[in-house]
């Protein structure tokens, strides 16, 4: 019997999506994709309707005049996804002190932050948000907000991140927790290094996870080899998921129990999302994730941005490509293995469908300047990113020379009047 081809998803609105069907057709003309073909794409109401060699593709059917959208020279690609973002902290290295914890302030900083990375390329974002202490829910009520100011452009989902969860300090905390996710929060997360008891605090996100049907993404270091082992074993088989992170801990174990735990969390299902950029305020230790141990182990891998220009990394970019491109360059992953863990991975963290340049799947796009992965990841500074159907973003580099014998035309030049 031959294998079966995998199917499109169904057309469905996303989480947070705002349920509005997409736009009329648009036509992507001249495009080129990872396995070389040129090709046209029409999309039609957030999902591809078609894919077709360049020049091949009408209107479709009861239609006249679709937009166009030239893509000559640029590589299509899946939209990257953001995995693991700090909306409310992001933004606030700039100025001295803790970040505000303003809503007006955390709404702000989380929107102009999503805007940021949306124009990297990232459709999907999911962002931590602290909840009790100081803040109680009001920062995650602002981002929140800019979840539904966001609509239309890109898809914003909240985890709950409380401080502690257990003992008579841990009872506000827990209580908060359940709070958060009525209020809005779909996940439930936390730093349980950070608690007193770690175990116990995992059991109680897992009990809160279960109550109400939301997947868990918690902080670790995943330096205690026995502290791991117990929450894979209480993780395995909770859906819809667990996803642990940055996990920079597991680099300095030794081979041989770096790999057994790997092999547990494989067994569990618990997806990493490793920060290759940099690290964030959940965690302390630095460094990334052993990414080909894991995957060689069947773990699912994706990387995520960290902390975007707050005191936990005041030069963050929020860039995908480049967490990409650092998996390539610094951790040896071929380009399409260090993409797919910005893509296709990151997407499965956030419960998303899949995206393949393919007629069914959902319209969530990327066009880079460049004709093939490994250039896109080295030099991808124009940018164009198709959500749910429709461009809502675009960056345009223009690279000059100066005449001089030495800029001779053989050398690379990027026109003001071409692709973006």
């Amino acid at each position: 019997m031959p294998d079966s081809q995998p199917q499109p998803p169904p057309p469905s609105n996303p989480p947070g999506s705002s349920g509005q069907p997409g736009p009329a057709a648009l036509l992507l003309c001249g495009a080129r994709l990872t396995d070389g073909r040129t090709v046209d794409v029409r999309l039609c109401d957030g999902h591809i309707e078609a894919v077709g060699t360049a020049g091949s593709l009408g209107p479709g059917p009861s239609r006249t005049g679709p937009a166009r959208l030239d893509l000559s020279g640029c590589l299509l690609l899946p939209a990257p996804a953001e995995p693991h973002a700090h909306g409310d902290t992001a933004l606030s290295a700039e100025r001295p002190g803790p970040a505000s914890c303003a809503p007006e302030d955390v709404q702000r900083r989380a929107t102009e932050a999503a805007l940021l990375q949306l124009g990297h390329g990232a459709t999907a974002l999911r962002a931590h948000v602290r909840v009790g202490d100081v803040q109680g829910l009001g920062a995650l009520g602002a981002v929140l907000q800019a979840r539904r100011s966001l609509r239309g452009l890109a898809e914003l989902t909240a985890v709950a991140v409380p401080r502690l969860l257990t003992g008579a300090a841990g009872a506000d905390g827990l209580a908060m927790l359940r709070d958060a996710v009525k209020m809005g929060a779909s996940v439930v997360g936390g730093c349980p290094d950070l608690d007193p008891d770690p175990t116990g605090y995992v059991e109680a996100v897992l009990e809160v996870a279960s109550e109400h049907g939301c997947p868990v993404d918690l902080h670790t270091d995943a330096a205690d080899p026995a502290r791991l082992s117990r929450l894979a074993a209480m993780a395995g088989g909770l859906r819809p998921g667990v996803t642990i992170g940055p996990c920079a801990g597991l680099e300095h174990l030794p081979a041989e129990s770096a790999a057994q735990l790997a092999e547990r969390l494989a067994a569990a299902g618990v997806m990493v999302v490793c920060l290759p950029q940099g690290g964030c305020g959940g965690a302390e230790r630095r460094g990334t994730a052993p990414v080909r141990l894991l995957r060689a182990a069947g773990v699912r891998v994706a990387a995520g941005s960290g902390a975007l220009r707050d005191v936990s990394n005041p030069v963050g970019r929020g860039d995908p490509l480049e967490a990409a491109y650092l998996l390539a360059s610094g951790h040896g992953l071929p380009p399409a293995d260090a993409y797919d863990a910005v893509s296709a991975s990151a997407r499965a963290v956030l419960g998303l469908p899949e995206v393949r340049v393919e007629a069914g799947f959902p319209a969530e796009l990327l066009a880079v300047r460049g004709d093939h992965l490994a250039g896109a990841l080295s030099l991808a500074y124009s940018r164009i990113v198709i959500h749910r159907g429709r461009v809502v973003a675009r960056t345009s580099a223009v690279r000059e020379y100066r005449d001089s014998a030495a800029a001779e035309p053989a050398l690379p030049r990027q026109g003001r009047g071409g692709p973006p």
